[in-house]
């Protein structure tokens, strides 16, 4: 599945009214952009960041590989329809819906866009940030359309009147539920941010928590972060060639008419190829897309 093989490594949020921030994008190592008309803009520069961001859009070729996603305002705010309308058919490759409590909320979007003339195939990521929608997380990763969820753990422990912690203890009933979803709808799954930037570590191992639990990548609020979430989410070389061994392996024991392998002292069965193949063509997107 796509989902499961297209590097989505670091996702940095960008400031859809920072035209500076947007041309600066152009040159980092990010997997995804995520073009921001939300939280990143005040109310009075709504009209303009969409103007910015859809001029964006329209020099695609100069951002590479990058995919480029607009997380748009809600619908049931002054800006949410017309946004929907702006970037229809402007050349996204996926429009990012916030706070999505269930699936008609993805219905409703994808309509109106439909009547500004957006392609069937447009992909829907939803934002994942409050309790409701955690608890809809089954219905929206199975809604048409979806492709990927987005953790929004800032706006989820305001809610739970939680607390930001190392462990980040609070966020793991949550994590697991979307996880759980977006697995089960095959559809892809990024862990929410880390807010201190002075905190590198932390960082690292929020990244290497998000990595155990099965996420394929982390949302950024700054470039430095881009660089530690790539090596945290993608495979290492020991990785790889481990994965070949396990492919060699279950391929050298089927020729010889066995089901099941061993590799190391350990058993290899199908279970273990399909992941290690899934891996192996994670590396092999991410070594095309230049690293």
């Amino acid at each position: 599945m796509q989902a499961t093989v297209r590097p989505r490594r670091s996702a940095l949020y960008v400031p859809g009214s920072n035209a500076r921030a947007l041309e600066k994008a152009r040159e980092l190592p990010a997997d995804v952009l995520l073009f921001d008309l939300e939280d990143a803009v005040a109310p009075d520069a709504k009209e303009a960041a969409r103007a910015t961001v859809a001029a964006a859009l329209g020099e695609r070729d100069r951002y590479g590989p990058k995919e480029l996603v607009v997380r748009v305002n809600g619908l049931d705010t002054p800006w949410g329809h017309a946004d929907l309308a702006a970037f229809a058919a402007a050349g996204a490759d996926a429009i990012l819906l916030p706070k999505v409590e269930s699936a008609d909320a993805v219905r409703r979007a994808r309509a109106a866009l439909a009547a500004a003339g957006a392609p069937e195939t447009i992909p829907l990521w939803c934002m994942m940030e409050t309790p409701r929608g955690i608890l809809r997380a089954e219905e929206i990763a199975d809604a048409p359309g979806v492709a990927c969820l987005v953790m929004g753990t800032s706006d989820l422990t305001k809610d739970l009147h939680a607390l930001h912690t190392g462990e980040r203890l609070p966020m793991l009933v949550a994590l697991g539920t979307c996880l759980l979803a977006a697995r089960a709808a095959g559809i892809a799954i990024l862990d929410g941010v880390h807010l201190d930037l002075n905190d590198a570590e932390g960082f690292r191992a929020a990244c290497r928590q998000g990595r155990a639990l099965g996420f394929d990548g982390k949302t950024l609020i700054h470039p430095s972060q881009i660089g530690p979430a790539n090596a945290a989410f993608g495979p290492d070389e020991a990785a790889v060639e481990q994965a070949r061994r396990i492919v060699a392996a279950y391929a050298e024991a089927r020729a010889r008419g066995a089901g099941v392998a061993v590799l190391d002292g350990r058993l290899v069965e199908l279970l273990h190829v399909r992941e290690a193949e899934r891996l192996l063509a994670l590396a092999a997107a991410i070594q095309e897309r230049g690293g």
